[in-house]
Order: C-alpha cells, then sequence, then structure tokens
C-alpha cells in the first residue's frame, strides 16, 4: 500500500508541475496546482506513515517527477529533451536505485 501511494503522490505532483506550466496563459489552472501539490504531499506524508523510509521516498518521488514531467514536456508543451537531458534522467533513476539498494541493507 505504500508504493502505492507514492506512485499516486508522484502522479499528482506532475498533475501540478503541469497544471503550473498550463497557468501562464489561463490562469483557472492554479486551482489544479494547489490540488496537485496538497494531494501529492497527502499522498507522500501516507506513503511515509505506512514505512517507507524518507529518502527513499523522497528520491523515488523527486526522480520520478522530474522524470515524467520531461517526458510530459517534450510532448503536451514541445520543449526539449535533448539526449543530455535524457542521460540526466538516466543518472537521476540510477542514484535513486542505489539509494533504494542501499536503504535495504
Amino acid at each position: 500500500m505504500a508504493y502505492l501511494f507514492l506512485l499516486l503522490a508522484i502522479a499528482f505532483e506532475v498533475a501540478g508541475t503541469t497544471s503550473l506550466r498550463l497557468a501562464i496563459d489561463d490562469r483557472r489552472w492554479y486551482g489544479g496546482v494547489a490540488a496537485g501539490y496538497v494531494v501529492a504531499f497527502s499522498m507522500l506524508a501516507l506513503a511515509l506513515a505506512c514505512g517507507i523510509p524518507l529518502g527513499v521516498a523522497y528520491g523515488i518521488w523527486a526522480a520520478a517527477g522530474v522524470a515524467v514531467t520531461a517526458i510530459i514536456s517534450r510532448f503536451l508543451f514541445e520543449e526539449p529533451l535533448t539526449w543530455l537531458m535524457s542521460l540526466g534522467i538516466v543518472i537521476i533513476v540510477g542514484g535513486v536505485l542505489l539509494i533504494e539498494l542501499g536503504a535495504s541493507h
């Protein structure tokens, strides 16, 4: 259940961040920004309450948020996603995996 809460935290954080970009052109999206972040932090808190260590939860949440937001912004907003940026995402994911592996010992 903890990882379901973490997955929801990631999804709502990405939704909030995407809404923030949309709010540049239409202020009505600020409601989505607020709702996305409130739910994201609530789900993150529930994941922590279920026993995921803070460093692991935050690492996964942040890395997944960066990766998914970069990919979504490439297609939705036609923002750049270069090979170097993609390499950065891979390195971030690798770092989170190392944190996860280190936490299990």
